[in-house]
């Protein structure tokens, strides 16, 4: 059986079909991350863009 460390709370996470929370170790590990992604506490970076949504062409430059 695989195993993998939790990202929310470092415990043992099951990496089998028998853990539908993989790669947490538990729904509430997944729920408590899913709600750092709604709350802004986990986010993607990105370009900046002006008012339009285009890039911004001033700080490429």
């Amino acid at each position: 059986m695989r195993t993998a460390v939790c990202p929310q709370c470092g415990a043992p996470s099951k990496l089998d079909a028998g853990n539908p929370s993989r790669p947490f170790c538990s729904e509430r590990c997944k729920l408590l991350d899913l709600g750092a992604w709604f709350d802004g506490r986990h986010a993607i970076p990105a370009a900046p863009t002006d008012e339009d949504g285009n890039p911004d062409t001033e700080l490429n430059e």
